[in-house]
């Protein structure tokens, strides 16, 4: 049997140990919490800064919001310049401008708004013309945007007409959301077309009974009621009365 020592001694140990475990998990560090990375959302920006209304509503209606969201969260994305028309822009349009246009115009209208690139109010100085739009084809009689600056001024023209950015909404990694004084108008779609020629005025004008009734070349009515036109001459007619009358007075005498 153990002594009185040696239990004494094993008790000792085994207490020691027990509080080292204790005091070793209470000092272990806690794990961090992982910190969700933040979703850039372009309505939401608009809806903050107010007066956007409008553009907010055609980003909704034609999904287009919904697509540039999801891109701009993508890590392969290279970002987004946005060009964001106030309000008053879109009531300064003529009235029915909006409803007149197709849901595929819609779309168009708004990806004229957007360049697949983030580009700075100091990159615009040096950009080349016509600049890319997600609209698509740049040429002159598509969807031209030409940019030119003043200073610090950046005016941008579509051909139809021509708009100012006024103010920067959002200036981010992957995108810039610029708010802009007119409705970027693409000229293939409000380009007014050159006016018809006026028809051209007739020579000669001619009645209805005229042009109903056949003459020959050298006026004489010509009768085609018979199917085959039988065209009188003047001299022959003059032949046929001085037989007759010849006629008449051998009779007589």
């Amino acid at each position: 049997m153990m002594d009185i020592r040696t239990k004494l001694v094993m008790l000792f140990l085994v207490t020691f140990l027990s509080v080292s475990a204790h005091v070793s998990a209470q000092s272990a560090p806690s794990p961090l919490p992982t910190s969700t990375p933040t979703r850039t959302n372009i309505t939401a920006a608009l809806e903050k800064a107010g007066q956007f209304t409008f553009f907010i509503r055609l980003l909704k209606s034609t999904l287009v919001g919904d697509q540039l969201n999801s891109q701009i969260n993508s890590k392969s994305n290279q970002g987004f310049t946005i060009f964001a028309p106030t309000d008053n822009s879109f009531s300064n349009l003529p009235p029915g401008t909006l409803n007149s246009l197709s849901d595929q115009q819609k779309i168009q209208l708004i990806q004229f708004h957007v360049l697949p690139t983030v580009i700075s109010l100091s990159q615009f100085q040096t950009v080349s013309n016509p600049v890319t739009t997600q609209a698509g084809d740049s040429s002159e009689d598509h969807f031209p945007l030409n940019v030119s600056t003043s200073g610090n001024q950046v005016n941008l023209t579509t051909g139809v007409n021509t708009a100012r950015i006024d103010n920067t909404i959002l200036s981010g990694s992957k995108v810039v959301i610029y708010q802009v004084d007119q409705v970027l108008l693409p000229a293939a779609m409000f380009q007014s077309s050159a006016p018809a020629p006026a028809p051209a005025k007739p020579e000669k004008a001619f009645s209805a009974a005229a042009a109903d009734t056949p003459t020959s070349s050298n006026g004489a009515t010509v009768d085609t009621s018979a199917g085959i036109p039988l065209r009188l001459h003047p001299v022959t007619i003059g032949s046929y009365i001085a037989v007759a009358v010849a006629a008449f007075l051998a009779l007589l005498y």
